[in-house]
Order: C-alpha cells, then sequence, then structure tokens
C-alpha cells in the first residue's frame, strides 16, 4: 500500500551523513547501517541526478518486535465483551484490529527507520520523501522504498570570468524638480469659481450621479459629493470628457459604454446612462516653491534642504535599482556557463510561495474572481520563473559552500533589526517573532546568500553602463 509523504526526523538542511559521489551511486549499492546493527538493509538506485529510489529491508526479529509492541498496547486499552481489559488473547485483538494493525506497525517501521536508511544511503533530502511500502507481516521481512529527491552536483565555473554590468547611479536637475513637482501637487489648495465658470480640464468638479442600464439603476453606479479632477483618467472613458463646459449647478447626461475588459462581468461591454448634477466647481493653486513651502513640509528651514533630501532618496532608489541589476547580470552569466538538473518538488513549492504571497499583497485589492483568474493563470505560466529562482538558490549556496561564507549571529541580529526598521515594528518584537516562530535559520540562509552576491561581485569583471541603455 502506498504511505505517501512522511516527515522526517532530520532537518532536511543538514547533513545526514557521507555523500556518494555520483559513480557510487549509479546500479545498487547494498549496506548495513554504521551502527553495527544487522537488522537494516538499503539498496540505492539512482533514478535521475535529484532522484533516488532507497529500498529498505527490516528483518523479521524487528517486525516481529513491532507487532508484539503494538499489540501489547492495543491489549491494554481494547474494550471486548467477556474479557476484563488486558485480559484479550492476542488472536482476538489482530482479528479486531485486522489492516488497521498493519498499518500502524508499518507507520511505525518506517517512521523508525527512514532516517537511518537515508543516512546509510549518505543523502541530503531537499524535501520529505515520498514512502511506498506492503503492510508487514509476521516472521516475514518488511520491505519499502522511499522515494528522495537531493539537491544536484553543482560544478562552478571560474567566478573570476563571470562578468556582470552595473548602471550608472545619477540624480539629474530634471528629476529633482519632478518630484519637487509632485509636492507641491500634493499640496494644493482648491479654490471655489464663480457660478458663471465654464469646467475645463484641470479643474476639480464636485458631481451627483446616477447610473442606469436600460434604464435601471445598478450596484455601485450611484454617488453624491463626489470630487473628481478633469483629466486625471479615474472614470470610465468618456465620462470626464463630457463635463467639460459644464457650469455649477448643471445637470448633463452622460452616455458611456463600458469596456468590454472592465473588471465587473455584469457591466463589461454595456451601455449606461449616469444623470449627473455638477454643484462646485474649483480651481487648483499650488503654492510657491519656497522656504515657507519647505517649512510647511515639516522639518526642513530651506527650499535647498527640501532637494538635499530628495536627491538622498532618488540617490538611494538609484543605487538599490543599480545593485539588482547588477546581481542579476551575474547571475544571468553564471546560470548560462552552469547546467544541472533542478529538483521537481522544490520548484513547485517556490511556485507555491510566490503565489501565497501574490495572493496576501492583492488580496485586498483586487476583487477575487479576478485576483482567482490571476492566480490561476500564474500557476500555469511561472513554472520557468520559479525553476530559474531554484537554480540561483542552489547557485549561490554552491559559492557560498565553496567560499566557506557563514551568517554570525551579529549578522542575523543585525538583519533583523533592519527588517524591524523596514516594517516599522519594534526591534525586540520582530527578534522575539523570529525566536518563537523559528524563522532566524531562514535570515541567516539570506544573509549567506548576500554574501555569496558580494562574493561573486568581487572577482567578477564588472562593466558600467549609463542607465537608460540597462534599461
Amino acid at each position: 500500500m502506498l504511505v505517501g509523504t512522511m516527515n522526517f526526523p532530520v532537518p532536511i538542511d543538514e547533513p545526514v551523513g557521507p555523500r556518494e559521489g555520483r559513480d557510487g551511486l549509479r546500479g545498487h549499492v547494498m549496506a548495513e547501517v554504521e551502527s553495527g546493527r544487522s537488522d537494516l538493509q538499503i539498496e540505492t538506485n539512482e533514478i535521475s541526478p535529484v532522484v533516488r529510489e532507497v529500498a529498505v529491508e527490516v528483518e523479521s526479529k524487528r517486525v516481529d518486535s513491532a507487532f508484539g509492541r503494538v499489540v501489547k498496547e492495543l491489549r491494554r486499552t481494547a474494550q471486548v465483551k467477556g474479557f476484563r481489559r488486558g485480559k484479550v488473547p492476542v488472536n482476538v485483538v489482530k482479528q479486531m484490529y485486522g489492516e488497521s494493525l498493519a498499518e500502524e506497525i508499518e507507520r511505525q517501521l518506517v517512521r523508525e527507520t527512514l532516517a537511518d536508511a537515508v543516512k546509510l544511503a549518505g543523502l541530503e533530502p531537499v524535501i520529505e520523501p515520498q514512502i511506498e511500502a506492503e503492510p508487514p507481516v509476521e516472521g516475514k521481512a518488511f520491505r519499502y522504498k522511499a522515494r528522495i529527491e537531493v539537491k544536484p552536483e553543482v560544478e562552478l565555473p571560474d567566478l573570476t570570468v563571470l562578468s556582470g554590468s552595473r548602471p550608472k547611479v545619477e540624480v539629474g536637475e530634471e528629476e529633482l524638480l519632478t518630484e519637487l513637482e509632485s509636492l507641491r501637487e500634493r499640496q494644493v489648495n482648491w479654490v471655489e469659481e464663480d457660478d458663471e465658470v465654464a469646467a475645463a480640464e484641470g479643474h476639480q468638479v464636485t458631481i451627483d450621479f446616477v447610473g442606469t442600464i436600460d434604464g435601471e439603476a445598478f450596484d455601485g453606479g450611484t454617488a453624491e459629493g463626489v470630487d473628481l479632477e478633469l483629466g486625471s483618467g479615474r472614470m470610465i472613458p468618456g465620462f470626464e470628457e463630457q463635463l467639460v463646459g459644464a457650469t455649477s449647478g448643471e445637470q448633463r447626461d452622460l452616455q458611456v459604454p463600458f469596456p468590454d475588459d472592465y473588471g465587473n462581468e455584469e457591466l463589461s461591454g454595456k451601455d449606461a446612462v449616469f444623470a449627473a448634477t455638477v454643484t462646485a466647481i474649483k480651481r487648483k493653486e499650488l503654492p510657491e516653491l519656497d522656504d515657507d513651502f519647505a517649512k510647511d513640509l515639516g522639518d526642513f528651514e530651506t527650499l535647498d534642504d527640501v532637494k538635499d533630501k530628495i536627491r538622498e532618496g532618488l540617490q538611494s532608489q538609484r543605487q538599490h535599482a543599480s545593485d539588482h541589476a547588477l546581481h542579476k547580470s551575474l547571475l544571468d552569466d553564471l546560470v548560462t556557463r552552469t547546467s544541472f538538473e533542478v529538483p521537481p518538488t522544490l520548484v513547485e513549492r517556490q511556485l507555491e510561495n510566490q503565489l501565497r504571497q501574490f495572493e496576501q499583497q492583492m488580496q485586498s485589492r483586487v476583487p477575487q474572481d479576478d485576483l482567482r483568474a490571476r492566480l490561476a493563470q500564474m500557476r500555469e505560466e511561472g513554472w520557468d520563473d520559479a525553476r530559474r529562482r531554484v537554480q540561483e538558490t542552489l547557485l549561490l549556496e554552491t559559492v557560498a559552500k565553496s567560499a566557506e561564507l557563514e551568517a554570525t549571529d551579529e549578522e542575523v541580529d543585525a538583519r533583523l533589526d533592519e527588517m524591524a526598521e523596514s516594517q516599522g515594528v519594534d526591534s525586540k518584537m520582530m527578534h522575539d517573532m523570529a525566536d518563537a516562530q523559528g524563522w532566524k535559520s531562514a535570515v541567516a540562509a539570506e544573509v549567506v546568500e548576500r554574501k555569496a552576491i558580494e562574493h561573486l561581485v568581487e572577482g567578477a569583471q564588472i562593466s558600467e553602463v549609463d542607465a537608460l541603455e540597462e534599461a
């Protein structure tokens, strides 16, 4: 019978024994447990560079011992009419529990022997092994097979021949002015126009409206006191354009079709009429770009102080983007110079993680039907991207091992402090969460991965390119 996936009792990220070379695993390997016990034998077969099948044989003496142990426990708790508790005959217990007795013994034997078998095979599972077994029988050896996915053997090229490109980090005066204008727009003051002034693009109109389709109002089509800047593109095409020229107090019927790709299927492609009343028209007044404007923004004395802060923020953003582009170019080159098979279950797990993160980020932002459709599309199209991410992880892990890179406790703590600051939470709370939820090891792995990337940067041939060229 198929037992399925077993929870592996040995940490899969830790070596569980000496690794066999590729040649040593081709064909079959027979061995006994290194502890000297002779009640367990294994036969290892290489299915692929990342999959091994370990056939395990447990001698009959241990099988009988397991039967005796389980039956003894069942006799102690079984309630059978005509027998006192603990005095039920063995044959009655076996008859009562039948197949479930063999299944329990099967589970116990696999749980007790799997770690030893994997250790003896010299394998490092990347995910819980899949187990296939036949029911154990008293007086006979018990046999099962474990399908185990392992990390591939990755041979690194000469890392000094890797090439990467780093985009220049530049912040121009024009970008500063654009950011300043954006800040200025956020400090806008809307001043109501006289009644005879007609609405034009750039005006903010306040409107009440009732939307109908074939004369019937529909959900979400009615609102009051809506402030809308004409030309902003907030409404469906044609809505804002038909308000141009209206005056305060004027009522207009806006005839607009919903786009075919509109998010609500009940409305998409249908013609609607919105009875809209303009209740106010306001013009935009922007503050002057001077020191008073800077002081109104907060902890600034002069406009130059604001410019310096903007420049610092843009510089940081550009530097981050430049570093990311450099790292990607190096990994692109490293991937093209190596060839190895990737464990399929690792790719599946990576894809599921990506889908879960996307769902968490978008759950409150888009309709559920749209989200489900997007997730289905990502599941169908995301395999290659997930596989690439696993490739990169395995490569960087190999680089780290080759360079003997490790994460110190101080570096892990510093990374947790950095995470706390970026998320706006208390540093101690972040550390306590990491301890309680057991993800400090994941943080340590991230630290090591960063070190591995920097190791690549230090040895590679880096060329500087224009930011536009990189884009």
